[in-house]
């Protein structure tokens, strides 16, 4: 669908970047979610770079997700060159 991740990448300080099928680009900043639930695990840099995408969502290996939703609403922005 138009709001599927196709891409993502872990960028420091517990960021990730993303591309939707949509065309925008953004960064998602994770640090609000850090203190909820299963979602405290993402504090391990090692396993916050294990970010990938499953049926069009950010997830971890324990599978911890993102919905595109949610990513597309908050998400700063990358201007488009």
């Amino acid at each position: 669908m138009y709001w599927d991740v196709k891409t993502v990448q872990p960028l420091p300080d517990y960021c990730i970047y993303i591309e939707i099928e949509n065309g925008q680009k953004g960064i998602f900043d994770m640090k609000p979610y850090l203190d909820r639930g299963a979602f405290h695990e993402l504090r391990d840099v090692h396993y916050f770079n294990q970010v990938s995408i499953l049926l069009g969502a950010v997830t971890w290996p324990h599978e911890q997700d993102i919905a595109p939703e949610t990513l597309i609403t908050e998400m700063q922005i990358c201007e488009q060159k």
